[in-house]
């Protein structure tokens, strides 16, 4: 029988979720002909005992699984040659951190299959966290809202067992009559939705957000024909057109950031498109966002906005941007924009988390797995396999090339 071992997460700083839960492995066994193993952990949110007790045996010894399963990347030394290993590589954009990685995992000879690349026909992705990224992110939003002005308070998600205790806490939170703007059509903004409504905060249309005042909280979500307008006038928007000529357009952000106290970004940004604002409309005085939340996490000179100069930390989530200079400062501060950008937020919220995104591995991809011998979706994610780039992948040949500085 084949055998899948669940790998204990090694990356530091240590990250607490599973590819499936003991439930779900459980569940896997009793679908699939394959047993599930799991190494013990001390790190992951499910405890040893919790897959003990639904069948999974734990060991330390993976080297007769045939497929090995975990979330983020796996460290050098610990890379079980000749495996097929799925995770989220973090090598398919160049990254430099990660090349050599890359290189070890070609040196292994092992076959990667990275999350990441596991898309339908369409290219749309069949398994992601995003969903999460964008409830924890909004959260973390109006946590730092609250933060930044004493009006009311709320529990970090990181310190709570799971999304039903969070909830519990909203129903014990008033809010002010603050206004949210949101970014974003996909999955991740589909998150955050879900999180301002469990928090009682009214969706409302764009127009009705810049027109009309209330006494309650509320937000509204903008899209690309939103924000951004045609250099030459104003024209009926093509989605497909701004998409691939985005240099051609400018941001009309501006009205919504005289109106926001919190920006949520959660939008997939292309360098070619215009930024939401600069930092000369940041230092104006109508300029109203206090908060930004961004979930996307853009970052660098080219990003889609000037505020997101580096990734926030779970332990260390917010810092603080002067309005004028736009160089970072402590958070909190009057003349100050408050960032969050933490670049791992599923990770605060762990259990449900990888309840989440082992159901679509479940669903979406261990059919295709392990029970079709020739799988477009597999093929489509596999960047190495026999010590060398795939096909699809060799656009990566000049990345595993250059030496590791």
């Amino acid at each position: 029988m084949r055998k899948i071992g669940i790998i204990r997460e090694g990356k530091v700083p240590p990250d607490a979720r599973t590819p499936l839960t003991p439930k779900q492995c459980r569940e896997v066994m009793e679908q699939f002909p394959v047993q599930v193993v799991a190494e013990p952990s001390n790190v992951r949110s499910f405890t040893d005992t919790e897959y003990r007790s639904e069948g999974v045996e734990l060991t330390t010894d993976l080297t007769d699984c045939e497929v090995l399963m975990g979330v983020k990347e796996v460290p050098i030394d610990q890379l079980i040659p000749e495996k097929t290993y799925l995770f989220f590589s973090h090598t398919v954009k160049k990254q430099p951190y990660n090349r050599r990685l890359l290189q070890a995992i070609l040196e292994k000879r092992i076959r990667l299959i990275d999350y990441e690349k596991l898309t339908d026909a369409m290219g749309d992705r069949l398994i992601a966290f995003g969903f999460y990224a964008g409830l924890v992110g909004a959260h973390n939003a109006i946590w730092t809202y609250a933060r930044r002005t004493g009006t009311f308070s709320l529990p970090r998600m990181k310190d709570c067992h799971d999304y039903a205790e969070v909830k519990q806490a909203y129903a014990k939170t008033k809010l002010p009559p603050l206004r949210i703007v949101l970014t974003g059509g996909g999955r991740v903004a589909a998150g955050a939705i879900r999180n301002l409504h469990d928090l009682g905060i009214q969706q409302v249309s764009p127009p009705d957000f810049l027109q009309k005042d209330f006494d309650k909280p509320v937000f509204t979500q903008l899209f690309a024909q939103d924000y951004v307008q045609h250099r030459e006038g104003p024209r009926i928007f093509n989605k497909k057109h701004f998409y691939a000529h985005g240099e051609e357009y400018i941001s009309v952000f501006e009205p919504y950031a005289r109106r926001a106290d919190i920006f949520i970004n959660a939008i997939y940004y292309d360098q070619r498109a215009p930024r939401f604002f600069t930092l000369s409309d940041m230092a104006r005085p109508g300029f109203k966002i206090g908060v930004v939340a961004d979930v996307s996490c853009d970052i660098g000179a080219d990003a889609s906005m000037p505020v997101t100069l580096r990734p926030s930390t779970i332990a260390d989530p917010v810092y603080g941007v002067n309005r004028q200079t736009g160089a970072e400062c402590a958070p909190f501060q009057p003349d100050a924009v408050d960032v969050m950008a933490i670049d791992n937020l599923p990770s605060e919220l762990p259990r449900d988390a990888s309840e989440f995104f082992g159901q679509q591995l479940i669903d979406n991809i261990l059919p295709e797995l392990l029970l079709k011998e020739n799988s477009a979706v597999i093929e489509r994610a596999v960047i190495t396999e026999n010590g060398q780039l795939t096909p699809q992948y060799q656009y990566l040949s000049d990345y595993v090339a250059a030496s590791v500085t």
